[in-house]
């Protein structure tokens, strides 16, 4: 009998480890791995990456430059590291963040993006095996779907809660989405004191409408569900395109015998409930009103930007102390 890892598997969907930890991926066998600046900041304090981080200092110091601009290269250097040793234990792609600080800036985060990549090539690692993450607002999407349709440089659009912001990606044409399962449940929750499981779940509720409009109205935009509480919240949504999942509820699944049945399929998606064709990609003002109407989301997406930021500046921190060392 397989295990609950292995069933998951079977439904059709791609499994993705949520990890900067290396180390911890390759037991699970996943197709593709995502990071994200508070992921690389855990992994980056452990006694085992820091070879990477003084290869990343030793690359910086040899730029030209000020003491931040340095740090600047230091971090992007970093993940470009990290994304190197991830991509030599799977056989997909990995998912590398752009700084959130540049969120509101669509022509700082492709300029963001075009560096990562060229990172990315100089240590040869090609551009089809990176997903460039990028957080889901107006300037956001609108920067992936230049990336995506005038230089080939695939997308994932992060941060993503609300319905509009599906719509407007899939209109962008972006590779893949990210919408995040957990930190919708935990709004909910803190607003209305309720518990939620499974199909209830207002996460999993929100991905299944993002996934049945996208195979109803022809989008290739692959669906990653992502930011898991439980693995309740997984089964719910087993096969749906992609699921992001970090490698403590990985364990849990390949430690269960639990079957897990599909609930997802394109057949039953264009068999559920019509969900209205929208656009928001070329409507800015209506993309801010709807996010504006769904208090969660934006919420949620203001209050990810401000964390990742956080903690990339955190981890800048941390490189800029070292490059004075």
């Amino acid at each position: 009998m397989p295990n609950s890892l292995e069933a998951l598997k079977e439904t059709g969907t791609v499994i993705v480890s949520d990890s900067g930890d290396f180390e911890s991926i390759a037991q699970y066998v996943p197709t593709d791995a995502t990071t994200n600046p508070s992921l690389i900041l855990a992994a980056a304090n452990k006694p085992a990456y820091k070879h990477l981080i003084e290869k990343s200092i030793e690359a910086a110091k040899k730029l030209p430059g000020d003491l931040d601009a340095k740090a600047d290269a230091a971090l992007d250097r970093l993940l470009v590291e990290f994304g190197s040793e991830i991509l030599k234990i799977i056989p997909g792609r990995v998912s590398t963040e752009v700084d959130a600080r540049l969120s509101f800036d669509k022509e700082a985060t492709k300029k963001k993006a075009h560096e990562l990549i060229a990172l990315y090539d100089a240590v040869g690692i090609k551009k089809e095996r990176v997903l460039i993450k990028i957080a889901s607002t107006w300037e956001g999407i609108q920067a992936a779907r230049e990336l995506e349709r005038d230089h080939g440089i695939h997308c994932n659009l992060t941060l993503l809660f609300g319905f509009g912001q599906a719509v407007a990606c899939a209109e962008a044409g972006v590779t893949l989405i990210s919408p995040f399962v957990g930190r919708i449940l935990d709004w909910y929750k803190k607003s209305t004191g309720k518990m939620y499981e499974g199909d209830e779940d207002p996460g999993v509720i929100s991905v299944k409408k993002i996934f049945n409009y996208y195979k109803q109205h022809g989008y290739n935009t692959i669906v990653m569900g992502a930011s898991f509480r439980n693995t309740g919240e997984i089964k719910a949504l087993a096969g749906v395109d992609f699921l992001t999942i970090a490698p403590a509820l990985l364990e849990e699944l390949k430690k269960s015998s639990e079957p897990v049945p599909q609930k997802l399929n394109a057949a039953a998606a264009s068999q559920s409930d019509p969900i209205p064709k929208a656009t928001y990609i070329d409507n800015e003002p209506e993309f801010r009103w709807t996010l504006l109407q769904d208090q969660m989301a934006f919420d949620k997406l203001h209050e990810g930007i401000k964390k990742f930021a956080e903690d990339g500046q955190t981890l800048k921190d941390l490189l800029k102390k070292k490059l004075q060392e």
